[in-house]
């Protein structure tokens, strides 16, 4: 069974069963600065599964693109990719634990014809605090599954919040436990050599490989309300999410899911343009497959290499990348671009690319890395100079320049010295340490705020695209946005820098409109027909056949969910802060509010 097919089969199981076919989310979340990317199907569903509601109903599925940085570094076994996609259903409300299950286990094993005997479960234990998760446990006996095929475990690996476990939780957090599956490759596989799978005292979340987790069941019934106690939820939710790439990996019975059809196109080209096996060289082959696909649709979301936020993942992976083709076969890094039409036929009918895309891609991969090769040589010559490589030196030749470790420690061998890998672990973990710290801060909360300052900044960001395209012309569309209480940041397509008096008539058209007291409207209908009517449509993401449209005044006039004020003169004073480039064809402006 190939993706496609796979895919096809998820979707209409469950649309066969009243669930509703969501559109994907775009993989850089518009408006929230709570985090730098989408990194799972729930993501985008959180305000629902807190009781609002959706407009599709009660049942929903979908399947949707994700990244997860903090994959970046785990690239090199059977199972981890940083780009992927989630497939997952939701009941708002509706049905629960005893549907859900049925139902999981009924694709799973009459859809797809995984073999019975290959699958285990894991339930969640219960502590002092929360009950034994009874429910499913039982569930998953009357399904026929065998006592020892079901694996009891506690809160750190089979219960779910956004802040982790019911410790971690801050007043008002939901959560629940959760059920997940896991498919068994069995004791006579030994992809990597050197990781042999364990065996004996494995169990579904040993990290050895042998057993692959390929779906999780999440039951949202708890709430909390105090800092050492949970309540129950009137409206229970079930989130289900299942790694495409790794249902693959299990329906062909293949512990590797760089041995997919999502995969192999890319490693044989990989192979071919650096004369090196797959087999033979299987981590570096598998990050070079991995960061750049993500790259492709990164940059296909308007994301481009800079040293900050979203810019500094894709230039960290495209980096990456490079050095590691330049490992397996030297001056190879700039055929990096070569493999971007590749990724494109992979995902063809799915997620298509129009040929301008594809080459606006190849471009900005080609560009990057040929910068990359000059800070290579800068690199190397640093190491020429060094009368000793500690391991910090090494870590902060990781860090600047990109430099893995183990060239730096093949060519300290060279010079006759051996340097201090614990040393380089020690700056590593710190390293790491601080990463997650950071990227907590960021995804805490999960979901843009919705303050007054941040609503009139959303409402502002219609009134500058609109003024744009006046001032300089109908090419300026909106090729991203960030928003917060403080400020908005708004990315579009134009060529060249503004001048400044071009910026002062954009400045000046936003505060005549925002005076002119506009009323804001929105009408709901067709997503054709209100395309057909000018509404303006964000064309990196997808949207529902129901769409939002708003219009302020006779001004502006595009297809965006919300929330806005109700009359521009809420707003207060609009003021351009910075104008700069934002890479090749994009600008980005900043502004505020002043009340």
């Amino acid at each position: 069974m190939n993706s496609f097919e796979l895919r096809k089969k998820y979707l209409n199981f469950f649309k066969k069963r009243k669930h509703k076919e969501i559109p994907p989310a775009s993989l850089v979340p518009e408006n929230d600065s709570t985090t730098l990317f989408t990194s799972s199907g729930m993501q985008p569903i959180v305000p629902y599964l807190l009781g609002n509601t959706h407009p599709q109903g009660t049942r929903l599925v979908d399947s949707q693109p994700a990244f997860r940085t903090q994959d970046i570094e785990e690239i090199g076994d059977n199972r981890h990719t940083t780009f992927f996609e989630m497939l997952g259903n939701w009941s708002l409300g509706d049905y629960y634990k005893k549907e859900q299950l049925n139902w999981l286990w009924e694709f799973l094993t009459k859809e797809l014809g995984l073999a019975k005997d290959r699958l285990c479960v894991s339930v969640f234990e219960g502590d002092k605090d929360i009950p034994q998760d009874v429910v499913s446990y039982q569930t998953w006996l009357k399904l026929g599954i065998p006592k020892d095929h079901i694996f009891f475990y506690g809160v750190k690996k089979n219960w779910w919040s956004r802040s982790g476990i019911p410790a971690d939780m801050p007043i008002g957090e939901i959560g629940g436990p959760d059920s997940e599956v896991f498919y068994d490759f069995g004791e006579k596989w030994n992809l990597h050599k050197k990781s042999p799978w364990k065996a004996k005292e494995c169990h579904p979340n040993c990290d050895c490989g042998r057993f692959l987790e390929i779906g999780n069941s999440v039951f949202i019934q708890y709430k909390k309300i105090e800092q050492d106690k949970l309540e129950e939820l009137n409206q229970k939710n079930v989130d289900f999410g299942g790694g495409l790439e790794r249902l693959l990996a299990a329906v062909n019975d293949m512990p590797d899911v760089f041995q997919t059809d999502l995969f192999i196109p890319l490693i044989r080209q990989i192979e071919k343009i650096t004369n090196q096996k797959y087999r033979e060289h299987p981590k570096e082959i598998q990050i070079i497959a991995d960061h750049l696909k993500a790259s492709v649709f990164l940059i296909k979301e308007g994301v481009y290499p800079s040293n900050k936020l979203q810019g500094y993942v894709l230039r960290r992976l495209l980096r990456r990348a490079a050095l590691k083709m330049h490992f397996l076969q030297e001056n190879s890094m700039r055929s990096l671009s070569e493999l971007v039409e590749i990724v494109t036929q992979i995902y063809q009918g799915v997620y298509d690319f129009t040929p301008s895309e594809i080459e606006n891609i190849k471009k900005i991969i080609f560009e990057e890395i040929s910068k990359f090769e000059n800070t290579i040589h800068s690199g190397l010559k640093l190491i020429d100079q060094m009368q000793r490589l500690s391991g910090k030196v090494a870590f902060d030749l990781y860090q600047t320049h990109g430099f893995p470790l183990e060239l730096t420690i093949e060519i300290a061998s060279e010079k006759g010295e051996k340097i201090n890998q614990e040393e380089f672990n020690r700056e590593f973990e710190k390293h790491k340490t601080l990463s997650r710290t950071s990227s907590a801060g960021i995804f805490k909360g999960g979901l843009a705020n919705t303050e007054d300052k941040t609503i009139k900044l959303h409402t502002a960001t219609h009134l500058l695209q609109a003024s744009l395209r006046q001032i300089l012309g109908n090419h300026v569309l909106q090729k991203g946005s960030n928003i917060t209480s403080e400020r908005l940041r708004f990315d579009f397509s134009h060529p060249q820098k503004l001048t400044e008096e071009e910026l002062k008539q954009v400045e000046n058209l936003v505060n005549t409109k925002i005076a002119a007291d506009l009323p804001v409207n929105f009408s709901e209908m067709d997503k054709k027909e209100a395309i057909k009517s000018g509404a303006l449509a964000n064309f990196t993401q997808k949207y529902a056949e129901k769409v939002r449209v708003y219009s302020i005044g006779d001004f502006s006039k595009e297809i965006c969910g919300g929330p806005h004020v109700v009359h521009t003169n809420e707003l207060g004073k609009f003021h351009i802060t910075k104008e700069e480039s934002a890479g090749t064809g994009i600008r980005r402006i900043y502004g505020e509010i002043i009340s």
